[in-house]
């Protein structure tokens, strides 16, 4: 196991089994609940990162939303953090990557550099008996290298920040025809961070028919009204197949 994996197995913040929260209620218009990995029919190689990282069973939310984000429907899930939700859209989105496609196939958006890097790790743990290549694009970093790495490499899932990826999009170093999946995590977050524009026009250079995930904290969501969550994409997502949240 790769070591950026290995530094993360333990890991209480975003997704880690060792800093799951109890299950609330759950409210959810996907009735299907899949209470056990083994019957997601997952790769064999993402199962064994899986249960290498420390899970044992899927929580609440990821008995709900890994099957609908995994068929290509949009989603929006709330719930508290601990709950999974990185863990979440991470085994939605190597569950269905083309490995052998060495492209850039899944953009995740992230308010900080700091929840950017943490998701990076999470997938990479995830990921790491199947091979998966997952880059930080993040501001603070050196320009040229982000631009050799994302060139040269072509990392099939990029997580960044959204002035960072805006850029390289917009510089054409990120080559975006062929991401089919965009995760927008913390989303409340990133609207009241002003970053509401500059997420409708990285969207803008997406490809139209592109699977949205959209997640955000059931705290942050009572703060504000609900129709912010729908407000990301410009009412992409109100089209959504399946909404969760956690109570």
């Amino acid at each position: 196991m790769s070591s950026d994996s290995a530094d993360y197995n333990s890991s209480k913040d975003h997704g880690g089994p060792d800093g799951m929260e109890p299950d609330g209620i759950i409210e959810s218009n996907w009735t299907e609940i899949t209470d056990n990995f083994d019957d997601m029919n997952l790769k064999e190689s993402l199962l064994r990162g899986i249960y290498a990282y420390g899970f044992e069973k899927p929580s609440a939310i990821q008995q709900r939303a890994i099957i609908p984000c995994i068929k290509g429907y949009d989603v929006i899930a709330q719930a508290q953090s601990g709950t999974g939700k990185t863990a979440t859209f991470a085994i939605s989105i190597l569950q269905q990557l083309e490995i052998d496609q060495k492209e850039t196939q899944a953009l995740v958006l992230a308010p900080t550099r700091e929840l950017a890097q943490q998701i990076q790790k999470v997938i990479l743990a995830l990921g790491d008996y199947m091979g998966a290549a997952c880059h930080a694009c993040i501001g603070g970093t050196n320009l040229r290298n982000e631009i050799q790495k994302l060139q040269a490499e072509a990392p099939h899932i990029v997580v960044g920040t959204p002035g960072r990826v805006f850029d390289m999009l917009t510089r054409g170093h990120l080559y975006s025809k062929l991401i089919k999946m965009f995760v927008l995590d913390e989303a409340d977050e990133m609207l009241s961070r002003g970053f509401k524009d500059q997420i409708y026009e990285i969207f803008q250079k997406l490809s139209t028919n592109i699977q949205v995930s959209v997640l955000d904290s059931t705290l942050a969501s009572r703060r504000r009204p609900p129709s912010t969550r729908t407000e990301v994409c410009y009412n992409r997502v109100v089209q959504m197949a399946c909404f969760i949240r956690s109570c």
